[in-house]
């Protein structure tokens, strides 16, 4: 697999990452480890986790999944500011919430330092000032080599690039993380310019568009599927309306003309974007993910490619 440069620095990752929000929940340890052994045997490095994920769940089976593994095979990239425990605030970017969250990170994953730590979301409640400063005290500490953004709109973005290379002292950052695909480009407008402003990697989050892309969904809603799940149908809605099924028409047309599922055409689209480094493959099972590997031997033709702009570009 093809290996990119994480933005300005000297990381380079696997151009598919290997996403775990459903390990721990929707996906058990045998699925993950035939997930996470498929993904490294298939040249694979990146695989993204965070401390929310199945309430920490996630993260302790990944650690498990890498005991015994050479820890060069594997680049782990984890998020905090999220609160996994009941609490009244569902963001927490303030130093002493961080630098506990980091450290039980490293606990359930069993490492003594993570390669990208990225804060999660954007936190109103605390100074930008403060929760930059702890990922430079995690970089200085040695317990993350590399640190980065989630979710950050396009002006939180630039404010916090711009901060962290207004003094030599302070860690820049290296990558943002953001939903990107073919149902949610609006991200190209601010947070992608800025994004490529300060050199940040992008790592795009549900590159399939929650699932829908897939086709999954054209024929109506299956049982086992997160639409059909209470706890997920949420998620899934936004992407159920008459564009997006347009969209994913689209795609299926594609996939059918090129032999490979549609996944793997709405990765491969998203995967070359200008500035994107890696698409998150967030799989549920061991067949999900073995399905959107093939776009990694997919190049999309020019026409399709530009047939797909087509049809997603948003409304202005």
């Amino acid at each position: 697999m093809e290996q990119r440069r994480l933005g300005r620095t000297g990381l380079f990752v696997s151009r598919l990452a290997l996403g775990t929000w459903t390990w721990g929940q929707e996906t058990d340890d045998e699925d993950a480890a035939g997930q996470l052994k498929t993904f490294l045997d298939a040249g694979g490095t990146l695989v993204d986790t965070a401390d929310v994920y199945a309430g920490g769940g996630s993260e302790r089976m990944l650690g498990r999944l890498l005991r015994g593994l050479p820890r060069d095979d594997v680049v782990v990239a984890t998020k905090a500011a999220g609160r996994p425990e009941p609490s009244a605030r569902e963001l927490d970017a303030s130093r002493r919430h961080l630098l506990i969250a980091l450290d039980e990170s490293l606990r359930r994953l069993g490492l003594d330092h993570v390669d990208l730590w990225q804060l999660h979301a954007w936190d109103s409640d605390t100074p930008l000032e403060e929760s930059l400063a702890v990922l430079d005290t995690a970089v200085a500490s040695g317990r993350s080599r590399y640190v980065g953004i989630s979710n950050y709109a396009g002006w939180q973005t630039a404010t916090a690039a711009t901060w962290q290379r207004a003094w030599p002292s302070r860690t820049p950052l290296a990558s943002t993380q953001i939903e990107y695909s073919l149902l949610a480009r609006t991200v190209e407008s601010e947070v992608l310019p800025a994004a490529a402003n300060a050199g940040l990697g992008v790592l795009a989050w549900s590159p399939l568009g929650r699932g829908v892309l897939t086709g999954k969904y054209r024929a109506g809603t299956p049982a086992d599927s997160r639409a059909a799940s209470p706890n997920r149908a949420s998620f899934v809605q936004p992407y159920l309306d008459e564009r997006c099924a347009r969209i994913t028409g689209a795609v299926a047309a594609a996939a059918d003309e090129l032999g490979v599922p549609p996944a793997a055409v709405a990765l491969a689209w998203v995967r070359d974007r200008p500035g994107v480094v890696a698409p998150i493959i967030g799989a549920r099972t061991l067949a999900q993910l073995t399905g959107s590997l093939v776009s990694e031997r997919l190049t999309l033709p020019e026409e399709i490619r530009a047939a797909l702009d087509d049809v997603s570009t948003p409304a202005s």
